[in-house]
């Protein structure tokens, strides 16, 4: 059995069908089932239902998906595990969500780009929740995110800083009640799948504030833009590493307001704790450098 047919039934695994898993690995269709069908011989295991028009895994077939990544984790760490570099060199598959793109992650990525030469950083953006997934698929090594309540089982959370829910307004609004801003103004609300507006949500709930919906965004720089031109206002979390090209905005406190927990997020028993710590202590230093007066 090579490594290439576990890679290739990993693809399949991912992207839910053959065609999907050959663009993913760079061969035909025609490819993919024949590697499947050498597989099933190979093992003497019915990998696939086929009996569908669309070929699924199998019980015994989904089993040796969860075997085949780690198998095929810890053969791509084989020779930094050999020459002891500790993941420093090569690829780590970085996630993170959307809120941090402009902030966090590339200043402590220039960080790590200044630390280590060698290690190029794959980043991939997505909400929490999809990221968590791709960390237990292996998919990616680890993830920027905001903590969820439960972490799943076989995962480990390292905390980086604590953000604070604010109330955006443009320029143009002088009052100073957020209660009454939120009131009186279209709100702009923050996708509610992720995170962060489960949150908003949770305190929009507690507080008993009404609020009249103009629209539903995931980004920072999409609900920024639509709050500087005034046609809203939202709750969001008071970055802690602030995007230098941001537009001006009034970033108001409010009362008892949750706290966004954003850090990393990995596999227990991954191979790349090191670099791991070592990213984790880059985004402490940039949060905390964004911090000083």
């Amino acid at each position: 059995m090579s490594i290439r047919l576990l890679k290739t039934l990993i693809a399949v695994a991912d992207h839910k069908t053959f065609g999907a898993a050959a663009d993913a690995v760079f061969i035909t269709h025609a490819a993919v089932s024949q590697q499947m069908r050498a597989l099933e011989a190979e093992l003497g295991l019915v990998v696939f239902d086929r009996s569908r028009r669309t070929p699924e895994l199998s019980p015994l077939g989904r089993s040796l998906v969860a075997r085949a990544r780690k198998i095929v984790a810890e053969y791509d760490n084989l020779v930094p595990a050999l020459l002891n570099d500790d993941g420093f060199q090569g690829e780590l598959g970085l996630g993170a969500v959307p809120t941090t793109l402009t902030g966090l992650a590339p200043a402590a990525m220039s960080i790590m780009r200044a630390k280590y030469g060698g290690l190029r950083l794959r980043i991939h953006p997505a909400l929490t929740a999809a990221l968590l997934t791709a960390i237990e698929r292996g998919t990616l090594d680890v993830a920027l995110i905001s903590k969820p309540v439960i972490l799943p089982i076989g995962l480990h959370f390292l905390e980086i800083a604590q953000e604070p829910l604010c109330l955006v307004t443009s320029t143009e609004i002088s009052d100073t009640d957020p209660i009454h801003i939120l009131q009186k103004q279209p709100f702009i609300r923050f996708n509610r799948d992720a995170v962060v507006g489960t949150l908003i949500e949770h305190w929009l709930q507690n507080t008993a504030t009404r609020v009249t919906e103009a629209m539903e965004l995931e980004t920072l720089e999409a609900i920024s833009s639509m709050v500087h031109a005034n046609l809203g206002v939202s709750i969001l979390p008071a970055p802690c590493v602030p995007n230098p090209g941001a537009v001006p905005l009034r970033w108001l406190p409010l009362e008892n307001a949750p706290r966004r927990a954003l850090g990393l997020a990995y596999a227990k028993d991954t191979l790349k704790i090191r670099v791991i710590e070592e990213l984790h202590a880059a985004c402490c230093t940039a949060a905390h450098t964004a911090a000083q007066p």
